[in-house]
């Protein structure tokens, strides 16, 4: 399904969903304008058609001992399919990665990586990303402060 094929109550639906993943049934479709089971059938249809792709919810890192986010760059030694391949099935491998996307310009790789504190960030820079295959060079920021943190997508 595309954006453009989403009607107005599916995007409050959605919006509704990404905001609080538990709100009573009841109340997303009162909000949605919509009855009960009409917005079901809508949410069944979301997922079936892959807008809906699953459910989750949201922790607070600093609350489960995860105070450090950092960013980092990785360039590696080649760009070919198997060294690309290669690189991104070890990285799935790595809890502590959390994010892990293919950029153009001056690196390969970008990846956000969780980590209690300085110390065991050296401890996953050295264990984890420092061993992933075809790795060259590794560049590190460590997030002061998050200013906006992702809420989900715009879907109004």
């Amino acid at each position: 399904m595309k954006f453009e094929e989403l009607d107005k109550q599916d995007k409050i639906i959605l919006s509704l969903l990404q905001a609080k993943g538990n709100l009573p049934l009841a109340d997303l479709a009162e909000k949605a304008g919509l009855s009960a089971s009409s917005c079901h059938r809508r949410i069944k249809l979301l997922e079936e058609q892959g807008v809906i792709t699953g459910y989750s919810a949201t922790l607070n890192r600093k609350a489960i001992g995860l105070a450090n986010e950092f960013f980092v760059e990785v360039s590696l030694n080649a760009q070919s399919e198997d060294v690309l391949e290669k690189f991104e099935r070890a990285v799935a491998r790595v809890p502590e990665i959390l994010e892990c996307h293919l950029m153009s310009g001056q690196f390969d790789y970008l990846l956000r990586v969780i980590a209690r504190d300085a110390e065991d960030y050296e401890r996953i820079h050295r264990t984890r990303l420092g061993r992933l295959p075809g790795v060259q060079r590794i560049q590190s920021s460590l997030a002061l402060r998050t200013v906006k943190d992702w809420a989900g997508y715009p879907v109004l």
